[in-house]
């Protein structure tokens, strides 16, 4: 048995150094709704050092909001928004030697992705111009795994083990109490529980299918190193491979 943990990173926040040891998939902000060049070089620098596959992190480009505020953008707006930091991000990961994995959105645009069909095809029609290879990753059974089908492109579906979920399987909104969940014990838990049974409870307490993956956490959270830790060692004592190649 064998799970991907992702993380958001290069975004100029938090410690990245110390949590790439308990990850296997980098998001590597674009400079658009966090980072810059030498924060995007780094991160790259880091993530092959710690045989991290590493992949693009597009998002609005709004760094007052960092990237959390909704955009109203047209099909075009939003392919060519995406295309160009993919771009931005694949030339310096060509320029260091390696090569681009695959392409996660961010923030808005992501929650926008997960419920707009539209949205989540602009987003694919950008990664496949770019390189039909690359995995696009977002929400397991949303609108951006149709899109995804739509383009060829392989999707990779994640879940999140410090994110609250409705019983649709969307993101409880941050601004809700309860959204964002910081007890290390109980993310664990559920990381074990998505891995093995691909199940996770939801803020009403109920038990919903979710066939991820790849596990996703968020660097920006004050807790990050200690939950990527945990989860990490948990998920191996318990017989789970963590692997990019899923």
């Amino acid at each position: 048995m064998q799970i991907d943990i992702n993380c958001d990173l290069g975004e100029g926040i938090g410690n990245d150094e110390a949590i790439m040891p308990f990850i296997s998939s980098a998001n590597i902000a674009c400079g658009f709704h966090a980072g810059n060049d030498i924060i995007m070089e780094k991160t790259i620098q880091l993530a092959l050092q710690h045989e991290v596959a590493i992949g693009a992190h597009p998002g609005y480009n709004d760094k007052p909001n960092f990237g959390r505020k909704n955009i109203s953008l047209s099909y075009k707006e939003v392919k060519d928004l995406t295309k160009e930091q993919i771009n931005i991000l694949n030339q310096k990961v060509l320029q260091a030697g390696a090569t681009l994995h695959h392409v996660k959105p961010h923030g808005a645009l992501y929650n926008q992705a997960s419920r707009n069909i539209d949205i989540a095809k602009a987003i694919a029609e950008a990664i496949a111009s770019v390189n039909k290879d690359l995995i696009y990753v977002g929400l397991a059974n949303s609108k951006m795994e149709m899109a995804a089908k739509e383009f060829n492109l392989k999707f990779r579906a994640e879940a999140f083990t410090d994110r609250a979920y409705t019983n649709l399987g969307l993101l409880v909104p941050r601004k809700e109490p309860g959204a964002v969940i910081t007890n290390v014990e109980y993310s664990k838990e559920r990381a074990l529980k998505i891995a093995q049974h691909k199940t996770i409870q939801t803020i009403d307490q109920k038990e919903i299918i979710i066939n991820a993956q790849s596990l996703c956490i968020h660097g920006d959270n004050p807790h990050a190193i200690a939950v990527a830790k945990n989860i990490y060692e948990y998920l191996i004592q318990n017989n789970i491979k963590i692997t990019a190649h899923v």
